[in-house]
């Protein structure tokens, strides 16, 4: 799978985690009983309601009781998305069912609510009105709380000036508003807070106001909260995209889709960060990758295969793209004559997924762009191909000094990035041929120097996203191999044998799925594309 750098010791910053935690219990303590208080005024503010006498039109509001909503019938209502409000159901009735995301109250007889259901925003307008809306309904409104859980059925109108504070032109004058399920008075953090970028806080501060900043601990502790801003909603229907296009493309290439074992003997690629542990009395670990069984589903006479699933890697990384456990894209397929051939289905591939998300994925660009500005990636229609010595003499040639049999370092990969970018107009390439000595044991060495692996790497915007090789089917050499990089044969027996049966040549790769959205989208940290990410030191929520 894709190489890693270095374990990097944990900051000043990050060793003052422990204190930072006592006063965040502290900070929640006091916004628990703030809470509480909070709650008792938004009961005591919907008593009041009731106190203000009979309502005849009180059956058209209120909150609903748990007995309706444990699956009590089938009532045959239907429900209009918000996304699908728009001036073609012009004084029409619907119904529709969101969050109260904003509540604003205008006098005792009129009340606007922002309903927001999956990123798209709609404005309620309640007006009081004889036998249609009470002064009681509006109150009962304006008592909810925000990103509580609403249902809403009204008249669609279309207003004659814009609306700027919603998505959908349109707006519905409310006749029944029901609370389907209250959300607490005080949230940890609130939406709009979450969604502001750095460009709105740093402008604020220049005219002298100050705005919330949610830093990314606190983002991460309350992440059920943080994953409703528009720019989060983007980035996780982009990472589905992605997932989609990556099995669409490789099905009608002809692989097949596998699910291998994720509780292995020994370790699927060598070295220490591997997550160990008991497995019935016999030692165990969390694969690593699903290297060794994708390579033996091809020793099985599958052809071409592919999997997405989970990937565990135990190192003590603390950088702004290493995850303990992410989501692993991996292909393996039969080679024919030469390695070349696992490039072009990448080349290929993330042509084709680059294109898809630019056509398909417009206005979750658009939000992140709102929230993280980037600028769009940079590819060409076929994607260039360096080789490692290439890629050593530009560096050498700029004034970088590297080893031309060792690894490239995080530096020297983005210098490289910017020299290409300069060169050929492109933040998307493949770098290959690389020393043998830095890639796995089961890579297979170049026919005319052994010093060098008929493996590659692919880069985006100078950070690397994929390694890949054709990987070494003869079983005696493969012993060899693994002896040398100090790995237990015994451990990967099974694997080593699958190639005694006959094995025919071939090769693939590994992709991280959230370091595939994170560079595409030109974000600074790997967490904000993990839906609930695990690092050295997460593992809640």
């Amino acid at each position: 799978m894709s190489s890693e750098e270095p374990s990097q010791n944990p900051t000043a910053e990050e060793n003052s985690e422990k204190k930072i935690s006592k006063k965040e219990a502290a900070k929640i303590e006091r916004q628990r009983k703030r809470q509480e208080a909070a709650a008792l005024s938004a009961a005591a503010a919907v008593s009041a309601v009731a106190l203000d006498g009979e309502d005849p039109l009180a059956a058209n509001y209120g909150e609903i009781p748990l007995n309706d909503l444990q699956s009590k019938e089938i009532s045959g209502k239907k429900w209009t998305d918000v996304k699908d409000l728009n001036d073609g159901l012009k004084d029409q009735t619907v119904l529709v069912r969101g969050r109260a995301q904003a509540i604003r109250a205008v006098g005792k007889k009129m009340a606007f609510v922002v309903v927001r259901k999956r990123g798209f925003t709609v404005q309620c307008v309640l007006t009081v009105a004889q036998d249609l809306v009470s002064s009681q309904m509006v109150k009962f409104a304006t008592s909810l709380s925000r990103e509580s859980i609403v249902d809403i059925e009204g008249i669609v109108s279309v207003p004659a000036q814009p609306i700027t504070g919603a998505s959908q032109q349109v707006e519905i004058q409310v006749r029944k508003l029901y609370c389907v399920n209250m959300a607490i008075p005080t949230l940890p953090i609130n939406i709009d807070d979450a969604a502001r970028s750095e460009v709105e806080i740093e402008k604020a501060l220049q005219a002298g106001e100050q705005l919330v900043r949610v830093n990314q601990d606190t983002r991460l502790n309350y992440r059920v909260l943080d994953i409703r801003t528009p720019a989060n909603q983007g980035i996780f229907r982009i990472q589905c995209q992605i997932e989609n296009i990556f099995r669409q493309f490789l099905l009608s290439e002809g692989f097949v889709g596998i699910h291998t074992p994720k509780l292995i003997a020994g370790s699927s690629e060598g070295g220490s960060a591997v997550f160990r542990l008991d497995y019935k009395g016999t030692p165990a670990c969390l694969a690593q990758s699903p290297q060794l069984h994708k390579q033996m589903s091809i020793c099985g006479d599958f052809g071409r295969v592919f999997e997405i699933g989970p990937v565990f890697r135990a190192e003590d990384s603390f950088t702004h793209r290493h995850l303990c456990e992410f989501t692993g894209l991996d292909v393996e397929m039969e080679i024919n004559e030469h390695y070349s051939e696992v490039m072009d289905i990448v080349d290929r591939l993330f042509v084709t997924m680059f294109d898809g998300l630019n056509e398909k994925c417009s206005k979750e660009l658009e939000a992140i762009n709102k929230q993280y500005p980037f600028e769009p990636l940079k590819y060409l229609r076929q994607t260039l191909r360096l080789t490692f010595e290439e890629g050593v003499q530009m560096l050498k040639e700029s004034g970088v000094d590297v080893d031309p049999l060792g690894d490239l370092n995080t530096e020297s990969e983005r210098k490289l990035g910017q020299l290409v970018l300069e060169k050929y107009g492109t933040e998307f390439y493949i770098l290959h041929r690389y020393p043998l000595g830095v890639r796995p044991f089961y890579t297979m060495p170049c026919h005319d120097d052994m010093k060098y692996s008929n493996s590659f790497d692919v880069f985006i915007r100078g950070e690397e996203i994929i390694s890949g090789a054709q990987r070494v089917h003869v079983p005696e050499f493969l012993t060899e191999r693994a002896q040398a990089c100090g790995i237990d044969v015994n451990t990967i027996s099974t694997y080593i044998d699958s190639f005694r049966y006959g094995a025919p040549p071939h090769g693939g790769f590994g992709v991280g799925l959230e370091r595939v959205v994170m560079l595409f989208c030109a974000l600074n940290n790997i967490r904000k594309t993990s839906l609930f990410p695990r690092d050295p030191q997460r593992i809640t929520p």
